[in-house]
């Protein structure tokens, strides 16, 4: 069994998810990673797994495959995450169970299971994902901001009821990213939001990382239940 820090982060397949994937195999940690289909790359260190976050099933047998294979988990980053820019009175409820399933449902089961592992050490680090749309209110993005605002409460609960067992569980609250969730945004639409902010840019892969970094430090064990939103909002 190798010494290597052990780091599961769902979504890998392309965007943030991909890029933290690579940063934490760069850094030598030795990474698993989940998302519905097989990613067109591969990596050393790095191990993939085909599934639905929101399948409980598939999900413990993740984590039993995890704990098997290196009897340890100490870093989880809930990063997968789906969206649909929609106004409330167009918005099927077929939407907000899909988006409700992915960004909440697997939040929930990732975290539950991924904090049975930890517990045996008692030793890990959360780091759940939310989005600028929260505090900002942003119309037409409802249910989503909302699934991702029930992701922050969860977070800041669960933070303390781990706080003995020596787990912390923080969020980041990236602001729109060049990836595909934005991808079918009009351009007006990002530029508005990037227009409110202090820092008046896009955010970038990097920006993210860095802020995880923080929170999934060894050091970092006396910061717990914080959201920190990027950009300056």
């Amino acid at each position: 069994m190798s010494d290597a820090e052990v780091v599961l982060i769902t979504g890998t397949r392309k965007g943030i998810g991909r890029y933290l994937a690579e940063h934490f195999v760069s850094k030598g940690a030795l990474v698993e990673g989940c998302s519905r289909t097989t990613p067109e790359w591969k990596l050393e260190n790095y191990t993939h797994h085909c599934l639905d976050v929101a399948d409980e099933a598939q999900v413990k047998a993740m984590l039993s495959s995890i704990q098997k294979r290196h009897r340890r988990l100490d870093i989880l980053i809930n990063n997968a995450g789906i969206a649909s820019m929609n106004h409330v009175l167009l918005t099927p409820t077929a939407t907000v169970d899909r988006i409700m399933a992915t960004n909440f449902r697997g939040t929930f089961l990732l975290c539950r299971e991924a904090a049975k592992l930890m517990l045996r050490r008692r030793y890990g680090r959360i780091v759940n994902l939310s989005t600028i749309a929260v505090p900002m209110r942003l119309e037409g993005e409802a249910v989503y901001a909302a699934s991702k605002s029930a992701v922050v409460t969860f977070s800041q609960i669960l933070a303390r009821e781990l706080a003995d067992f020596g787990i912390t569980c923080n969020v980041v609250g990236p602001t729109p990213v060049e990836t595909d969730l934005i991808r079918s945004v009009p351009k007006e639409k990002i530029d508005a939001i990037v227009n409110q902010l202090a820092i008046k840019r896009l955010g970038r892969f990097e920006d993210v990382a860095n802020l995880i970094d923080f929170f999934v430090k060894p050091e970092s064990d006396y910061i717990t239940g914080q959201v920190i939103y990027l950009g300056g909002i």
